[in-house]
This record gives structure tokens, sequence and C-alpha cells, in this order.
């Protein structure tokens, strides 16, 4: 499991990936601290495997949690908490957003 700064250590296919591709609005409005607590929160969930994300400057951000299987990501969908923050997401953080799931079938990279 990786939410350390870096590229997420994740281990052999497969697995799942949630990608979340957002276009934040203007203005904080608590979204740090809401970010900040997802990543902890999500951290404690069973069949997480790590985190990827980005936001550039412009506002637009990418995330991709890693997950042991579909049922670990339902019951993320699932738990009370990430609904608050993705109602919250949905009325005031985000003027754009999307998110796919993929299964990865193979991996690698530098290492």
């Amino acid at each position: 499991m990786s939410t350390s700064p870096g590229l997420a250590r994740l281990p052999a296919p497969p697995y799942h990936a949630v990608i979340f591709t957002s276009q934040r609005t203007d203005g904080d409005a608590g979204y740090e601290a809401m970010a900040a607590r997802m990543v902890e929160l999500g951290a404690q969930q069973p069949g997480f495997l790590g985190l990827d994300s980005v936001r550039g400057p412009d506002g637009r951000g990418i995330t991709v949690s890693y997950w042991r299987d579909e049922a670990a990501i339902r019951a993320w969908k699932q738990q009370t908490e990430h609904q608050q923050a993705q109602r919250g997401g949905r009325q005031t953080w985000y003027q754009d957003y999307s998110v796919r799931i993929a299964k990865v079938e193979r991996a690698y990279g530098k290492e």
C-alpha cells in the first residue's frame, strides 16, 4: 500500500484502478481538508493498494486509486464519509469530473 510522495508501489497485477479526472472550481471552500481526509480514509479501507494524484495550476487533476478487486471499490464508494465528499464534489468543488474503472493486467516501470 502506498500513499507517500512519489509513485505508488503496487503488487503484481492483476488489480483494479479507479481513475478520477476532475476540473476544480475556483477557491478552496474546504476542498484541501476534504481531499486529505479522503486519502487518509481510503488508505484504511480493505483492499486499498495505493494512490497516484496530480493537479495542475489550471485546476485540472487526475487521481488514480488502486484496489485489490471490484468488491473493494464498491465498498469504498458506499463508505459514508466518502459519499458526503462525493456530494460536496458535485455541489461545490468540481466544475466537471469523470470516473473510470479499469482492470490492470500488466504493469512495468523503471525499476
